[in-house]
C-alpha cells in the first residue's frame, strides 16, 4: 500500500495485528505492547480530545521524552485532524514558551511532575487549555493520560476498525497540515517547518524502500522524537510491522541493547563516535591491544569488500571476526543487519573505520523542511564519503556557488507566522539546503558544508570547516572541534577535550593538575594536543593548515548552549562564549611575529 497520509500508517498498525508492536521497561522486564493495545489506547485520546473540541487545524504539542505515550498522543491528534508540535524536552521553560505560543497550541502531553512545573511556570504565556501528564503524579492543573484515555473510551461492541473510523473527524487529505516542527536554531530565533501528511507520506513511501526490513525486526527508538529524523524513522518502523522499543535517555542504550538486541539500527554520528571511542578504550591494554590493531590491519585490506555488502572469507579476517569484529557486535546485540546514520555529518575516517570493522554504516542526508530524507545510501547502492543518490521521487541540482537545492513532495511550503523567511527560503521553486555540496557522474550527493560555515580568511580564501572537525574528533582525545579563521590572516581551532581520557592520561604521566582549566594549561597538554593537529595538517592544502590551537576547559552541550536540542554545534556561540580568548589568542600571534606551520 502507498502512503497517503499518516493516518495510513496507524491504519496499516491497525490491520496488521502485531502482537509486539513496542517494548515497554516495567520494572526489569520487557513487556510487549500488541498493535490492538496500541491502537484502542490511540482511539481513546483521539476521542477525548474531539470531546473537549480539538478540531482540524488545532495545535496539540507533545513535550515528552520518547516512551509509547508519545507515539499514541501523536496518533491520537493526527487522527481527527489536529497538528502536532513536538517540543523538546530538555528546553528551557523560556524556549517552551516560544513555541507554546507561537503555535498557539490548545492542549499539551507532557511527560513528567517536571515537566508539568515548566509549562505551568510559563502557562500564562500560552493559549493553552489543557495540560496532559502521562506519568502517574499528582496533577494539580492537568489532567493525568490515563484518565483521559478512560474518559475517552470508544463504544466496546463496536470493531476497533469501527471505532477508529468514529473517532476521526472529516476525512484528513495528503494537503492537510500533520505538524510544525520548529528548528533547533543553529542561528536565530527557531523556526516553525509546517510539514503537511502528504509531505511525510511520500518520504516514509521512498527512504527505506531498498532496506531489508521487515515484520520481527526490532528497532531501538532513543533519538529525540522532536527531531524529524526519529519521528519518521519511528513512522516507518511501525509501517513495517517492526518492533519499536523507546527510549527516555540515550544513557540508556548500552544495556538496552543488550537486552532486546534490535537488528535495524539508526544514529546519529555522536552515538557512532561514542561505540567507536569506547571500542578503542577497551583495546588500550596487552595482549588486547596487539589484537586491535592486527585486527584493523586486516580490516583496512578488505575494506573495499565490506562497502561492496560482501563478507570476506580470507583466514586472517575469520580470525579477526572471532577475536575483535564480533565483540563489539557483540556490545551492540549482536543481531544489528542495518545501520544508519543522519542528522549530520559522519566523517569519512569514522565510517571507514566501522567498515574495518566489518560494519557499513549506510550514511543519509536530509533536513526538517524536506521530510527529512533527501538521499541515502542504500544496500546497492553505497559509495563511502556521500550521503547516497536522491531519493527517486526527489530532484537535487547543485547552484552555481555550491550550494544543494532540492524540490519535490516532500519539500515544506512555508514556514508557522514567517512569510519572509519563507520567500527567502526558495529559489525559482527550489529549496535552498544551505548546504554545499556536489553530485558525482555516478549520481552521488556528497556535502561538505554548511553555506553559513564556510570560513573566508583575510586573504580571500575559503575553507569548509566540518570536514577538518570531523577528522579531528575522530581522535579520542577530542570531543569537540571548532574551526576559526573568518577574516583571519590564518585559520586556528578551538578544542574541547575528552576529559576522562585526558585526565588518566594526566595521571598516567603524573602531571599535577586540580581542575580542568589547569589541565588545558599545562604545556604537556598542550604539546600533546599541537602535535594532533600538525598531524592533520599534513592532509591539508596550505591555506586549511591549523596554526593555532586553544583549548578550553568545558563540555559542550545543549543545556550551556554550544549545542542544539539534537546535538548540532552552535558555532557562533562558541565564538561568542569564547571570543576574549580567540581574540587573546591572535593577538600574541600577531605579536610574536610570523605565524609557525608547515609551508
Amino acid at each position: 500500500m502507498s502512503l497517503r497520509t499518516l493516518n495510513d500508517v496507524f491504519v496499516a498498525v491497525v490491520e496488521r495485528q502485531h502482537s509486539q508492536a513496542m517494548l515497554q521497561r516495567l520494572g526489569d522486564a520487557w513487556v510487549p505492547i500488541s498493535s490492538e493495545t496500541l491502537s484502542r489506547h490511540v482511539v481513546a485520546v483521539s476521542v477525548a480530545l474531539r470531546r473537549w473540541g480539538i478540531v482540524k487545524g488545532d495545535r496539540v504539542a507533545i513535550l515528552s521524552e520518547n516512551r509509547p505515550e508519545w507515539t499514541i498522543a501523536d496518533f491520537a491528534s493526527l487522527l481527527i485532524g489536529a497538528v502536532t508540535v513536538p517540543v523538546y524536552a530538555t528546553l528551557t521553560a523560556e524556549q517552551t514558551a516560544y513555541i507554546l505560543r507561537d503555535s498557539g497550541a490548545r492542549v499539551v502531553f507532557l511527560s513528567s511532575e517536571m515537566q508539568l512545573k515548566k509549562v505551568l511556570s510559563i502557562r500564562d504565556q500560552t493559549a493553552l487549555e489543557k495540560l496532559v501528564v502521562m506519568d502517574v503524579v499528582e496533577a494539580a492543573g492537568a489532567v493525568r493520560m490515563a484518565e483521559m484515555e478512560s474518559d475517552g473510551q470508544p463504544n466496546r461492541d463496536s470493531g476497533l476498525k469501527d471505532q477508529v473510523l468514529s473517532a476521526t473527524a472529516p476525512a484528513v487529505s495528503p494537503g492537510d497540515l500533520a505538524t510544525i516542527i520548529y528548528t533547533s536554531g543553529t542561528t536565530g530565533t527557531p523556526k516553525g517547518v509546517m510539514l503537511t501528511h502528504g509531505n511525510m507520506a511520500s518520504n516514509l513511501n521512498c527512504s527505506l524502500a531498498e532496506f531489508p526490513v521487515r515484520l520481527g525486526d526490532v528497532s531501538i527508538s532513543f533519538l529525540p522524537l522532536s527531531h524529524v529524523t526519529a519521528r519518521h524513522v519511528d513512522f516507518a518502523m511501525l509501517y513495517r510491522g517492526v518492533t519499536l522499543v523507546h527510549l527516555a535517555l540515550v544513557t540508556q542504550l548500552p544495556r538496552a541493547l543488550l537486552e532486546v538486541k534490535p537488528t535495524f539500527f539508526v544514529a546519529v554520528p555522536r552515538v557512532y563516535e561514542k561505540i567507536h571511542f569506547q571500542t578503542e578504550q577497551k583495546a588500550q591494554d596487552f595482549p588486547n591491544s596487539t589484537f586491535y590493531n592486527l585486527a584493523l590491519s586486516v580490516g583496512k585490506e578488505h575494506r573495499a569488500q565490506i562497502l561492496a555488502g560482501e563478507k570476506p572469507t580470507s583466514r586472517a579476517w575469520r580470525l579477526a571476526e572471532r577475536l575483535v569484529y564480533s565483540k563489539v557486535r557483540a556490545g551492540l546485540g549482536g543481531r544489528i543487519e542495518v545501520f544508519i546514520s543522519g542528522g549530520a555529518p559522519l566523517g569519512r575516517e569514522l565510517a571507514e573505520w566501522y567498515a574495518d570493522i566489518g560494519i557499513r554504516i549506510h550514511e543519509g542526508y536530509g533536513l526538517t523542511e524536506t521530510s527529512p530524507v533527501i538521499a541515502v545510501n542504500t544496500p546497492r547502492a553505497h559509495k563511502i564519503g556521500t550521503v547516497g543518490k536522491p531519493l527517486p521521487n526527489l530532484e537535487v541540482r547543485i547552484a552555481e556557488d555550491g550550494e544543494v537545492l532540492v524540490r519535490g513532495p516532500s519539500v515544506f511550503k512555508q514556514y508557522w507566522n514567517k512569510p519572509k523567511e519563507t520567500q527567502e527560503a526558495f529559489v525559482d521553486g527550489w529549496f535552498k539546503t544551505g548546504d554545499i555540496g556536489n553530485l558525482d557522474a555516478d549520481g552521488f550527493l556528497s556535502i561538505t558544508d554548511r553555506k553559513k560555515d564556510l570560513i573566508k580568511t583575510s586573504g580571500g580564501k575559503f575553507i569548509a570547516p566540518q570536514p577538518i572537525e570531523n577528522s579531528l574528533k575522530h581522535n579520542a582525545l577530542i570531543a569537540e572541534a571548532v574551526v576559526l579563521g573568518e577574516k583571519r590572516k590564518f585559520p586556528s581551532v578551538l578544542i574541547a577535550p575528552n576529559f576522562p581520557l585526558l585526565e588518566d592520561w594526566a595521571r598516567e604521566r603524573e602531571l599535577p593538575f586540580a581542575s580542568r582549566q589547569e589541565l588545558v594549561a599545562h604545556p604537556d597538554v598542550g604539546a600533546l594536543y599541537e602535535g594532533i593537529v600538525e598531524e592533520l595538517n599534513r592532509s591539508l592544502a596550505r591555506f586549511e593548515k591549523l596554526k593555532r590551537v586553544l583549548l578550553v576547559a568545558d563540555e559542550f552541550s545543549a543545556e550551556n548552549g554550544t549545542l542544539t536540542a539534537s546535538m548540532k554545534l552552535r558555532r557562533h556561540t562558541v565564538e561568542d562564549r569564547y571570543r576574549k580568548a580567540i581574540e587573546e589568542m591572535y593577538e600574541q600571534a600577531e605579536t610574536a611575529g610570523p605565524v609557525p606551520g608547515p609551508a
